[in-house]
C-alpha cells in the first residue's frame, strides 16, 4: 500500500479496517501530502423478498462470502469457481445485507463509520432491480443514513 498512498488521491476499501486507514494516514502525512478521502464499498443486495435477493446476491457475489484476502489472491476465473463452490446462499447473505431490510444497510455502513471511513459507496447487486431500488428504497435509505451519521 506505501507506494499507492502517496499516488493516489483517495483510498477505495471493501472491508471496514481501521489498521488501514491508520497506515493509510500516516503514509500520506510522511510524505507531507494532506487528508484524503477514505471511501467503504459495501455490496447490497435489495429486493421486496428477501429470498430473490439472497439467491441473486449468491449468484453473483459468492465470491464476497471468500473475503477480500481470499478473492485477490485467486489467479483465474477457474480458480475463483473452484474456491467458491461450497459458498452457501446463507454465507453470502451473512455478509452482504439482503432484502427489504434497510436498517441491515444502516448497521453494516456504520462499521465503516467507526473505522474512520470518509465515504461509503453502496453498490446494489444486479441489474434487475436497480431502477425499483432507485425508486423504492434509495430515498429511505438516505434518509436512515443521514440519520445514523456520525456529526463532525
Amino acid at each position: 500500500m506505501g507506494q499507492f498512498a502517496t499516488v493516489a488521491d483517495h483510498l477505495v476499501a471493501t472491508e471496514p479496517q481501521k489498521d488501514l486507514l491508520v497506515q493509510w494516514d500516516g503514509l500520506r502525512a510522511d510524505a507531507a501530502l494532506g487528508p484524503s478521502r477514505k471511501i467503504g464499498q459495501i455490496p447490497l443486495s435489495w429486493d421486496p423478498d428477501e429470498d430473490t435477493a439472497v439467491r441473486r446476491a449468491h449468484e453473483q457475489f459468492r465470491w464476497f462470502g471468500l473475503g477480500w484476502p481470499v478473492n485477490a489472491n485467486l489467479p483465474t476465473t477457474e480458480a475463483f469457481r473452484s474456491a467458491s463452490a461450497f459458498v452457501r446462499p446463507a454465507d453470502v447473505a451473512a455478509s452482504i445485507p439482503c432484502g427489504p431490510d434497510l436498517d441491515a444497510v444502516v448497521e453494516a455502513v456504520s462499521a465503516y463509520w467507526e473505522a474512520g471511513f470518509t465515504d461509503v459507496a453502496l453498490v446494489q447487486i444486479g441489474d434487475e432491480k436497480q431502477q425499483q431500488f432507485l425508486d423504492e428504497a434509495a430515498g429511505p435509505l438516505l434518509e436512515r443514513l443521514r440519520a445514523a451519521a456520525p456529526s463532525d
